[in-house]
């Protein structure tokens, strides 16, 4: 049996050549002409010795390029290693570095990033779009005739996400771990189809705008109008302009969209829309509803889990302030938290650590052996989220287990943060922790004791912010700083961070 994700876009394109696949900033892209253009990538990766297996690390932004240079990793039956567009270099030359990947194909405006990080670690650029010169990958070739067969079980994507342990951890999913949830989201909950037009806003780095957005969307040959970056009054423009019948977003992005839509030229005429990321609030859930006219369905999904395991579904009544049930194939179950080396599983009602099994659960980690065996136990993956089944089994997630904070969709590591604030010369220790935020779900909070004979206050915290920022992703880097003179500590001397969040919740 042989299987690839390269097929998602090139059955589309034969079944549709003409329709439209992409939509961006006044230009439309056929199915025919996309995968042409991807074939084309693919066939300059090929000269530079790129083959079955190998990595091949992205950072591109929302454009069609994005795409084109995806499906022509696929087609040769290498695998993406998309890389979030906000990280410092740093932060970039890690990834390379623990993935393996030889190429970095980056966009001509992120090459102030791209660039230092690739050179610490020998990997290769290509550049897109770039003037003459070897290192362009938008230069003209014959294109590959068609894509590469995969074994089901051959990696197909490495999407990075982390624990609370600090460094990020690559997630292997397989052909099959792709395909299987593609083939069965596009169906339910995201009821795609041909005349469907999506809106996509979400970055196609993130599990999210890739997995959930553009690959069900080329499933089902439908538009995708992607935008650069979100923002709420072009987003309604844009939406309105193109009819688009499906929204996908964060919570962040639905307090937006209602705050200008009151005052909005037009809005779109919405069929349905979809919530994931972080808890949407059932009175935003409510107002959006109202004001679009159209369902909203919240779901669940993890990018260990590719990534959608539950969501509120057509063919269920929908449960606000739940996530729904489990999508097909897709086994989820609630278990003893505190057990880590088993997993035994607790009655409907009873809150614990909630476990995945099905088609969608990842390879494992890469180079991660012990991360990966404390992940997969018994059969199952252990999310590190807490939460409760009902009787009519919706899940509604209830805290998480693990301490990473969760800001506006993205994944905020506290240890990661925490080692880099540890730096500033005037800090002697830090704990990072998330406090609810109305806006982003969680805001980071740092925590932090001074050295002696440094006094803490408004000025110190802005000047602390303002360093933070120069050192870690825009939605990494702590916004609120409070200042104590001791932590409190567990036996061990660990510091019980969930005092902490109590203390400065409010």
């Amino acid at each position: 049996m042989s299987v690839s994700v390269a097929a998602v876009l090139a059955e589309s394109a034969a079944r549709r050549p003409d329709h439209p696949a992409v939509v961006h900033d006044g230009e439309s892209v056929g199915y025919a002409e996309l995968w042409h253009r991807a074939r084309t990538r693919a066939a300059v990766l090929r000269e530079r010795g790129v083959g079955p297996g190998d990595r091949v690390a992205l950072l591109l932004p929302n454009h069609p390029v994005f795409p084109e240079v995806y499906f022509g990793v696929l087609a040769l039956g290498a695998v993406p290693v998309p890389v979030n567009v906000l990280l410092t270099a740093d932060e970039i030359a890690y990834l390379l570095a623990d993935s393996g990947a030889r190429h970095l194909v980056c966009a001509k405006s992120l090459l102030a990033t791209g660039r230092p990080a690739a050179d610490r670690t020998g990997a290769r650029v290509l550049t897109v779009p770039a003037g003459d010169g070897p290192d362009r990958l938008d230069r003209p070739v014959t294109p590959i005739p068609e894509y590469v067969p995969r074994a089901p079980d051959d990696l197909a994507l490495v999407l990075y996400t982390s624990g609370t342990t600090g460094r990020p951890k690559g997630a292997m999913l397989t052909q099959l771990n792709v395909l299987l949830n593609v083939g069965t989201t596009m169906r339910s909950p995201f009821d795609m189809g041909p005349d469907d037009v999506l809106f996509g806003c979400l970055p196609l780095f993130h599990t999210f705008g890739q997995i959930c957005g553009m690959l069900t969307c080329f499933a089902a040959g439908a538009t995708l109008v992607l935008a650069s970056r979100f923002a709420a009054g072009p987003a309604l423009d844009l939406m309105a302009e193109h009819d688009c019948t499906v929204f996908m977003g964060v919570p962040t992005m639905y307090y937006d969209l209602l705050a200008v839509a009151e005052t909005a030229r037009r809005r779109p005429r919405l069929e349905r829309a979809y919530s994931g990321g972080a808890a949407l609030p059932v009175r935003v859930l409510e107002d959006v509803e109202r004001v679009f006219g159209c369902p909203v369905y919240e779901g669940y999904g993890l990018t260990e889990t590719s990534p959608v395991v539950t969501y509120n579904q057509k063919a269920w009544p929908r449960r606000p302030g739940t996530v729904g049930k489990p999508v097909w194939g897709v086994r989820v179950a609630i278990a003893r938290a505190e057990l880590d080396a088993r997993v035994e599983l607790l009655p409907v009602g009873e809150v614990g650590e909630v476990v995945i099994s099905g088609h969608n659960v990842m390879a494992g980690y890469l180079n991660r052996p012990e991360a990966t065996a404390e992940a997969l136990v018994d059969g199952w993956f252990r999310s590190g989220d807490l939460g409760v089944l009902d009787a009519d089994g919706y899940l509604r997630l209830v805290d998480r287990k693990k301490e990473m904070v969760l800001r506006g969709g993205y994944n905020v590591y506290p240890r990661e943060v925490e080692e880099v604030l540890s730096r500033h010369p005037k800090i002697d220790r830090v704990a990072v922790i998330g406090v609810p935020d109305e806006r982003h779900g969680e805001e980071v909070c740092a925590v932090v004791a001074l050295r002696p004979g440094v006094s803490g206050g408004s000025d110190l915290a802005a000047e602390l912010v303002a360093w933070s920022r120069t050192r870690l992703a825009a939605y990494k880097y702590p916004r609120r700083f409070e200042f104590v003179d001791a932590f409190p500590l567990g036996p061990s001397g660990k510091v019980l961070k969930r005092e902490l969040v109590s203390r400065y919740r409010g």
